[in-house]
């Protein structure tokens, strides 16, 4: 099971059970743990973390 795939099956559940709402959750969630993932690895580590 590919990426792919559970992204189109997380929008089908979202579409059937009429819970769009969440999609701006998940982005959050997703943007949020991808901007830690690259603040571990780069040199702006200490300007990043300060935000928070």
């Amino acid at each position: 099971m590919g990426r792919l795939s559970l992204a189109a099956e997380i929008w089908m559940f979202l579409r059937q059970n009429k819970k769009l709402w969440l999609l701006p959750i998940i982005v959050v969630l997703f943007l949020l743990g991808s901007l830690l993932i690259f603040a571990q690895s780069s040199a702006l580590a200490p300007f990043i973390y300060t935000i928070f």
